[in-house]
C-alpha cells in the first residue's frame, strides 16, 4: 500500500517512474550510507570553517584539568549522557530528577559529545559507568547510589548547605 502510494506520488511529480526510481535509489543509498559523526576525514574540498572544532584540542588545558576544575568550581557536578534538560539514558534521567528535588544548582557535561572527556572522567574517578556525580568535590557515584542516599536521608544532609547558600543568593 505504502509503496503503491509513493509510486503514484513520484509518478505525479516527475511524470516518469523509471527515471525517478533510478535517481531515488541512488539518493536513498547515499542517505543510508551516511554516518553522523563529529569527525571529518582529511577532505581537501572541505573548508576549515566547516570542520568541527574540539574545544580542548588546541588548548593548553588537559582534560584531567578540565575535570578537576569542573569538580572544584561546581558544588554539584554530574557527568552524564545528555544534558539535564534532555537526558539520553534512564540512569542519567533518574540522577537528574533526584538532584533537582533538592533545588540545588546542577552543573553537567554531556559525555556523549566527547569520547576523550568520557575516558578522562572514568580515569579520574576510577568508576566505569555513567552518570558520575560529584558533590562538593567528592565523588559520590551513580544514579543508584544517589537514589539510595535520597531514600535514607543522607543526600539531604550532604546537599543542605548547598541548598541554603542557593536560597541566600536568590
Amino acid at each position: 500500500m505504502a509503496r503503491a502510494l509513493s509510486n503514484i506520488l513520484l509518478k505525479g511529480i516527475t511524470g516518469s517512474p523509471a527515471k525517478c526510481s533510478n535517481r531515488m535509489v541512488s539518493a536513498l543509498s547515499i542517505q543510508r550510507g551516511m554516518r553522523y559523526s563529529t569527525t571529518v576525514p582529511n577532505d581537501p574540498d572541505t573548508h576549515d570553517d566547516f570542520k568541527p572544532m574540539d574545544k580542548f584540542q588546541d588548548s593548553a588545558t588537559s582534560l584531567k584539568d578540565v575535570v578537576e576544575q569542573d569538580i572544584k568550581e561546581n558544588p554539584v557536578m554530574i557527568y552524564m549522557k545528555g544534558v539535564p534538560e534532555f537526558p539520553q539514558c534512564g540512569f542519567s534521567s533518574l540522577a537528574v530528577r533526584v538532584l533537582k528535588h533538592y533545588n540545588v544548582p546542577l552543573s553537567a557535561r554531556n559525555i556523549l559529545e566527547n569520547a576523550e572527556l568520557k575516558s578522562a572522567v572514568k580515569a579520574f574517578s576510577h568508576w566505569p559507568t555513567f552518570p558520575q556525580i560529584f558533590i562538593k568535590g567528592e565523588f559520590i557515584g551513580g544514579s543508584d547510589i544517589i537514589l539510595n542516599m535520597h531514600q535514607s536521608g543522607e543526600l539531604n544532609e550532604k546537599l543542605k548547605t548547598i541548598a541554603a547558600n542557593q536560597e541566600k543568593s536568590a
